[in-house]
């Protein structure tokens, strides 16, 4: 069968090339086309439009950057009917997906979305828009199933990509030598995926480095990203490590984390983490407004009550910083009561195999 994929950042790209190849191991005469990057291209993605040439974030940024988005929704639109697929895959990606949605429902195409727009944070009524132009709904966080059902949706939930791919991780037992880390203790700074994140988050966690000479503050690096925009890092002698993420957090005390996927991560790795986000003012001011979930963590959000501490806008500073990161790194109370509260996240993700049971559910729709 024909399979159109659309994932629009680097998680995506990841659990997409995922599902793509237990669609795959289902459909043994698959092709898979659509808009990816390197992961899905991997995976057997015929590669339409790679998803760093159309990636935005923050409210101003997409407006200024609007005309580039139609320019790709039409490229893709005409790309989908030459292609014919039998099902088109959305994955994540809300803003840009929901328009492919309605455009592919109003052409008789099944629409399959996996890892649901997070309509429950703002704009809480386009769950209606997706219930009346998707054909399969796949969520990937426990809550959702409740959400959606208060819209008269009963959707699957088939778990959780991330803990799939922490459950295949093996720790690379050479990463400390190989890194020339210290015997320190070492702190992880996750300043994002994207280029705008790591240029407005990793400065101001450079900035508290030298006031904790007693840990190894290690970074890291996106291997797809501008090299020199970890030189702020390199000059200061900060160690950055690509595409070791999970080697990182494996033997990391504690970490500093960009509010994304990043977050789940780190707390299924068990790492004690203060969760970080930046935008620009006029993004922030209009987010303030429309968002209506207390967090803005994954971690805080599945858990209903705050384990870890969000530092957001203004609030994130080198201040705050120094004062919070001793109370997750040193043992004691608060260390304690996150670990505690990582303890019952995990449980309620569960350990459903989320790529496999949405190919499952995909390839038997069909």
């Amino acid at each position: 069968m024909k399979y159109y994929l659309i994932a629009g950042e680097r998680s995506g790209d990841l659990h997409a090339s995922n599902l793509m190849i237990e669609l795959n191991n289902r459909d043994q005469q698959a092709v898979f086309r659509g808009m990816g990057g390197g992961y899905m291209e991997k995976a057997g993605l015929e590669v339409a439009a790679h998803y760093e040439e159309v990636a935005l974030m923050g409210f101003l940024e997409v407006l200024f950057g609007f005309r580039k988005v139609i320019r790709y929704l039409n490229l893709i639109k005409r790309d989908l009917l030459s292609f014919k697929p039998d099902a088109l895959i959305l994955v994540d990606y809300g803003g840009f997906n929901m328009k492919i949605a309605k455009f592919a429902a109003n052409h008789s195409i099944p629409v399959h979305y996996y890892i649901s727009p997070k309509v429950w944070a703002w704009n809480q009524k386009r769950a209606l828009t997706l219930k009346k132009y998707v054909t399969s709904l796949y969520t990937i966080l426990p809550f959702e199933p409740d959400f959606f059902k208060s819209y008269d949706w009963e959707v699957p939930y088939v778990g959780n990509p991330v803990r799939d791919e922490i459950a295949k991780f093996t720790p690379d037992p050479n990463f400390a030598v190989e890194n020339h880390l210290t015997s320190k203790p070492i702190i992880a700074l996750l300043p994002g995926s994207r280029v705008q994140e790591v240029k407005g988050m990793l400065s101001t966690m450079l900035g508290v480095v030298k006031k904790f000479p007693q840990w190894d503050f290690v970074i890291a690096g996106v291997d797809n990203l501008p090299s020199d925009i970890y030189r702020e890092a390199s000059d200061s002698g900060i160690k950055t490590v690509f595409s070791q993420t999970y080697d990182l957090l494996h033997v990391a005390k504690a970490a500093i984390v960009t509010s994304g996927t990043a977050t789940l991560e780190t707390a299924l790795f068990n790492v004690p983490q203060i969760v970080v986000y930046r935008s620009s003012g006029i993004s922030y001011q209009i987010g303030k407004r429309v968002i209506r979930v207390p967090f803005i963590s994954l971690v805080n959000l599945i858990a209903d009550t705050e384990i870890v501490r969000e530092l957001i806008q203004y609030a994130y500073n080198e201040n705050a910083l120094i004062k919070e990161l001793p109370l997750i790194a040193e043992d004691g109370a608060v260390r304690n009561r996150v670990l505690k509260g990582y303890a019952a996240v995990q449980q309620k993700i569960g350990h459903k195999k989320a790529s496999q049971e949405t190919a499952r559910l995909i390839f038997e729709s069909l």
